[in-house]
């Protein structure tokens, strides 16, 4: 009961006030204390000490990134690039193609390393004119990003830089292609059936549902932007990261990073986040120098693109802010032991603790790092001591984070539905069946298989 009281109910009230449509920067602090009064924690003291601190790191760590991408995204929208991708796209595969364009530019950019909150912002824009040329409903725009964005890049196929993929490394001594056979095979299962469940709501949607027509369609008469154009400034985010991350900053001298004055930290910690600021500020300079004159009012663009950052970032903080609030209370503490006896092997066992932590949290990544700090070093005791490749475990724990993780109070889905400016009424049921239902069944292939045949 005590559990129920001070960890579910809490949850339980964080997900239908969002689903409901209550502001997410009053929701999530007003559940966090309610959690904090029901485990008889200091209320003021959890405001000050636990929730907002975890609010101004990730604040601290992502406003470049959020108002880079928010103002990439509105540039490519108001200057007509947006539109003239759409375009090009519709007449190469055809309107009925509309779907898997938009999942698969999705997967270009994040497994090219940019960030799912930036393919958010970029991509909205070119999905919103190309659904309305091929007369699909908008609210099946932000499945089909989550599709492309949150799932097999994000946790299934092999090399992936996304950070999911990341965090496993250090714990079991592996690299971003463990075991690469069972991530291509769940990366399949979740691509596919995503695509063929959006294709099916596509047919069966009604006519009124059909999205409205994007700005820039109303808007802009000048000349056609020329392809070429409406594709550079992607391109410059994607080499620019990659030379950034892999050529230039490894090779400068980053020691001074490890005084306390300079955060204490490693060349790592930063490297990728300075890599993508850097790609995205390139791709902004050279979309403004290619578009200035085509836009009708430069500054107005940059001040709505900046302004668009704001309420998705502090909708995103604030979630984390609650996930740093539960996972210190007492009961939190509960379901961490209660994972570690979880039956099944240790396969089984590691998915199930990853599962239930990341969809505590709503993150990802903020539960594979809860699961890992805490139960990682046994795990991987204990599948060294049962002949289980420590790759099997990396690749399994990446696939449990990437399911759970996007209930509706996950932060990245507030985001994504803030961006297109939908409820989760109107808009999450088809990102729950891409994002949540099918990425479990992903994960339940992949153990199948990996107790029958290992890594491979």
């Amino acid at each position: 009961m005590s559990l129920l009281l001070t960890l579910l109910l809490p949850l339980g009230l964080l997900i239908w006030s969002v689903y409901r449509g209550w502001p997410v920067l009053l929701a999530a602090p007003m559940m966090a204390l309610l959690a904090a009064f029901l485990s008889a924690d200091p209320i003021f003291a959890t405001l000050t000490q636990r929730f907002m601190p975890a609010v101004g790191g990730f604040v601290i760590a992502f406003l470049p990134l959020f108002l880079l991408g928010a103002v990439f995204g509105k540039l490519m929208e108001d200057s007509g690039a947006a539109m003239a991708l759409a375009r090009f796209i519709v007449a190469r595969l055809g309107a009925a193609q509309a779907l898997p364009a938009v999942v698969l530019s999705c997967a270009i950019l994040t497994y090219g390393g940019v960030s799912l909150f930036v393919v958010a912002f970029a991509v909205y824009p070119l999905a919103r004119a190309l659904f309305h040329e091929a007369t699909l409903s908008q609210r099946l725009i932000p499945a089909a990003i989550a599709l492309g964005a949150f799932t097999f890049t994000m946790s299934a196929l092999p090399g992936s830089p996304a950070i999911q993929n990341a965090i496993p490394m250090p714990y079991f001594g592996t690299t971003a292609f463990a075991a690469p056979g069972l991530g291509l095979i769940a990366g399949v299962i979740m691509a596919g059936g995503g695509l063929l469940y959006l294709a099916y709501l596509a047919r069966i949607e009604r006519p009124e549902t059909v999205t409205a027509a994007p700005e820039t369609l109303d808007n802009y008469d000048g000349e056609q932007i020329p392809i070429w154009l409406a594709i550079a400034p992607i391109l410059t985010v994607f080499a620019a990261n990659w030379a950034l991350a892999k050529l230039v900053l490894p090779r400068v001298d980053l020691g001074y990073l490890s005084d306390p004055s300079w955060g204490g930290v490693t060349p790592g910690h930063v490297v990728g986040v300075w890599a993508l600021i850097g790609a995205l500020t390139l791709a902004i300079l050279l979309l403004l120098g290619l578009v200035w004159r085509r836009l009708d009012h430069p500054r107005v663009t940059l001040s709505k693109g900046s302004e668009a950052a704001l309420l998705p970032l502090f909708n995103t903080a604030a979630l984390v802010g609650f996930g740093a609030v539960v996972s210190a209370l007492p009961a939190f503490g509960a379901v961490n032991a209660f994972t570690t006896d979880m039956p099944g092997g240790v396969l089984a066992g590691l998915a199930a603790s990853a599962s239930l932590l990341a969809g505590l949290t709503g993150s990802a990544s903020g539960g594979m790092s809860i699961a890992l700090d805490t139960l990682g070093p046994r795990y991987l005791e204990t599948a060294l001591a049962e002949g289980v490749d420590p790759a099997a475990l990396h690749r399994i724990v990446a696939l449990a984070t990437g399911g759970l993780d996007a209930l509706p109070h996950n932060g990245a889905v507030v985001t994504l539905l803030g961006i297109a400016g939908l409820t989760h009424r109107e808009a999450y049921g088809p990102i729950f069946v891409v994002a949540v239902a099918i990425p479990v069944v992903a994960l339940l292939a992949a153990l199948v298989l990996a107790r029958q045949f290992g890594a491979f």
